[in-house]
């Protein structure tokens, strides 16, 4: 065994590496710092910090710095040298400024959330119409690798045609060449936020908010298949159920199939 670690090169403690379990405690408390995000999205470590010592959880900023970083989550307000993640990567300029969106196809929107598990977690991605609200497509990931977010892009393509304005955040998924490539390839113009534009994802932040609050966090999913599963089943209600005041009480599917069939 030695010597076949020596010839590959790999180190021998890792063919006796076994997964260790997630620590409860530690979930126990992403989530709550997922709550909280939700409530307020513009906390950053040092008032989460603040905020969960005052409920009486002993934790200091640098485990919540930590676990943030993890979790993908970020204070919205606006900070003085923000860091890129992918400094390699083109940015893209901010275009829905004064941008009055009325109509199907005309802008959609990405974003990636932390998704808390039983035991463990998994991050996931969703394309929205802004327009209409409708879920065009979503996957799930144990990583923050670009490839989930190609896919879900890929499928929202291919079942509901192209928008005329892809907007995201300047993540690093999303700033990746194998990302931005298949929207240059249609020609597709490609929006990100600036800094400190903490409403211009507001549609999917609330999608966030209401996934959670409506499906995640009445069930510990205890694997990755059951969140698959239930995430499913939200969405399928969220598009196809359940009404929107601001769609005149329409479901987005409803809204949405309405435009597509006026334009046939």
């Amino acid at each position: 065994m030695r010597r076949q670690c020596e010839l590959l090169g790999v180190n021998r403690s890792s063919l006796y590496y076994e997964a260790v379990e997630p620590d409860a405690e530690e979930l126990g408390l992403m989530r709550r710092i997922d709550e909280l995000h939700l409530e307020h999205p513009f906390f950053g470590s040092r008032m989460m910090t603040r905020t969960l010592k005052a409920e009486g959880i002993e934790v200091n900023r640098k485990r919540v710095q930590r676990l943030m970083r993890l979790m993908g989550l970020e204070s919205v307000a606006p900070k003085p040298n923000t860091s890129k993640p992918a400094p390699e990567h083109p940015v893209y300029p901010y275009l829905l400024r004064d941008v009055k969106v009325c109509r199907i196809n005309q802008v959609w929107a990405s974003d990636i959330t932390y998704i808390p598990m039983a035991r463990g977690f998994v991050f996931l991605v969703a394309i929205v119409d802004l327009y209409s609200r409708r879920v065009l497509a979503w996957r799930l990931s144990n990583t923050l690798e670009t490839s989930f977010c190609v896919e879900a892009l890929q499928e929202a393509l291919e079942r509901y045609g192209r928008p005329e304005i892809f907007n995201t955040d300047q993540g690093s998924q999303f700033t990746a060449e194998d990302f931005t490539s298949v929207l240059l390839e249609r020609d597709i113009k490609i929006s990100m936020d600036g800094r400190g534009r903490c409403l211009d994802n507001v549609f999917v932040e609330r999608l966030w908010r209401s996934l959670k609050y409506e499906e995640v966090y009445l069930y510990a999913y205890e694997t990755v298949a059951e969140a698959r599963a239930g995430i499913a089943r939200y969405f399928q209600f969220f598009n196809n159920e359940r009404p929107h005041s601001a769609l005149g009480y329409q479901t987005p599917a409803s809204f949405y199939d309405g435009f597509v069939n006026e334009a046939a």
